[in-house]
């Protein structure tokens, strides 16, 4: 997706957490060095932070390990000015593994194995969306080698629920006989979807929702306007990070307010170029502040003023669970553009049924 014009390349940029470049401690958000001070006074070698998107696991997990990994670290965490914490930053220490999905680093710019790069290089093969086995490999077979600066090693697995059984099972094993003094940090937006076993061999931290005021302030140092960082706040369900990407995505962030109408109207320019995942999740957050709406409570994404009369209940009811069905197969349509096409229409007559 294009970037808002109106955003600032710090604001573009910080829409991807971990991308290249050196992060100073001022930079981090509050709620995330709060964590952070907290988490390191924890013993234990496998640590599981979970919640929701948009509440700042990958920045929490890549902040513990400039801490471990410091030079110079103090109480709150890393000094962000070491050499340690510079090649944190530019995604080269030598201590640390990033464990993520081929097309996750690659969003993210992280380097890619030698052999999956060659592949995708050469077209043998499209960029993985699962954490593979083969990479899993190299995570393990890293883990037993020794400390190159004599602090310890670690693996970030994230998104964790992305591994796949194999995967899961294979690193299930080293957790259970963890090697030397490497530490393991699974950060999730779905920690339903791990293995009970691997959730029961990890310390379980739940991410921590962040002060509105807190929130606010951090959407405004990264060049969001006042009223633009109310707006996607409220849209991203007063998840930070989410709110942050919106705000990056162009006619989203600014027509937010606009789009139930305008749908029920039949204009759809707003959501036309959106992907099939995110186009549900906007129609799932309208349908869902609908039937808020239709039984008497205030809704959560959208003000009031916002929304059209809700169709009946029965009615948003069945789109929702249409909705939810049409999530499960997302990421693979068999046609992208005939699915967006048909999600759209459903929309349009759901907003618009009166009976």
């Amino acid at each position: 997706m294009s970037a808002a014009p109106g955003l600032s390349r710090e604001a573009r940029t910080a829409a991807l957490p971990g991308e290249g470049g050196a992060t100073s401690a001022a930079a981090i958000a509050p709620w995330i060095t709060a964590q952070t001070a907290q988490l390191l006074q924890q013993p234990g070698h496998a640590l599981l932070l979970h919640g929701p998107s948009g509440l700042g696991q990958f920045d929490l997990a890549l902040e513990l390990a400039r801490a471990w990994l410091c030079e110079r670290p103090g109480p709150p965490g890393a000094c962000h000015a070491c050499a340690s914490c510079h090649a944190v930053d530019v995604h080269a220490h030598g201590d640390l593994f990033v464990l993520m999905p081929e097309t996750v680093l690659l969003e993210l710019g992280w380097p890619l194995g030698e052999k999956a790069q060659s592949d995708i290089d050469d077209k043998k093969r499209k960029a993985s969306k699962e954490i593979r086995v083969d990479a899993l490999r190299d995570a393990l077979e890293f883990s037993q080698r020794t400390s190159g600066s004599g602090r310890g090693k670690m693996v970030l697995v994230y998104p964790a629920e992305r591994m796949n059984s194999t995967t899961a099972n294979a690193l299930l094993k080293t957790l259970e006989e963890p090697p030397g003094s490497v530490r393991f940090v699974l950060a999730s937006e779905a920690a339903y979807q791990l293995l009970p076993t691997i959730r029961s061999r990890c310390l379980a931290h739940a991410m921590l929702w962040p002060p509105e005021g807190e929130a606010i302030a951090w959407l405004l140092a990264r060049g969001v306007s006042p009223d633009l960082a109310r707006t996607v706040l409220r849209a991203s369900g007063e998840r930070p990070r989410d709110a942050l990407r919106l705000a990056s995505t162009a006619q989203m962030g600014t027509r937010w307010q606009s789009i139930p109408k305008a749908l029920q109207q039949g204009d759809d320019s707003a959501l036309q170029k959106l992907s099939a995942v995110d186009l549900i999740d906007v129609l799932q957050k309208l349908c869902h502040d609908l039937q808020l709406q239709a039984v008497g409570a205030p809704p959560r994404f959208f003000a009031v003023h916002d929304l059209p009369p809700p169709a009946p209940l029965p009615v948003l009811s069945h789109w929702g669970k249409e909705l939810s069905l049409a999530r499960r197969t997302a990421e693979h349509p068999f046609n992208p553009g005939l699915m967006s096409e048909a999600l759209l229409d459903r929309a349009k007559n759901a907003l618009n049924s009166r009976r």
